[in-house]
């Protein structure tokens, strides 16, 4: 193997490597229960619709240690995730744009 090969071989290891470190996020205000399963660690189809319905009956989460509120989520599950959790409101909505005002005519 030459040097060139090698070298390419490694770069592309460390990617690989880089890329599994880094987590997926999960905004769980916004985020449906697939996206939830899928995500976070130790929680199953069941405990991410539990998620979403307590975010339907009691509003958005202010933060993350607010998922122990869910029955079967833990504080241990919280901290598992925690570099998984994304907690933000609804995305900002783009103001009206304003009617043009007529022309004063003199």
């Amino acid at each position: 193997m030459n040097l060139a090969t090698l070298t390419r071989s490694l770069v592309l290891s460390l990617m690989l490597v880089g890329s599994a470190f880094a987590a997926e996020k999960v905004n769980i205000n916004s985020a449906d229960a697939a996206t939830i399963d899928r995500v976070l660690i130790n929680v199953g189809p069941s405990k991410a619709e539990a998620i979403v319905a307590h975010r339907k009956a009691n509003g958005a989460f202010k933060s993350a240690e607010q998922l122990a509120l869910v029955k079967g989520i833990g504080l241990k599950t919280v901290e598992k995730n925690r570099d998984r959790i994304v907690v933000g409101g609804a995305p900002a909505r783009k103001p009206a744009k304003a009617a043009p005002r007529p022309v004063a005519s003199r």
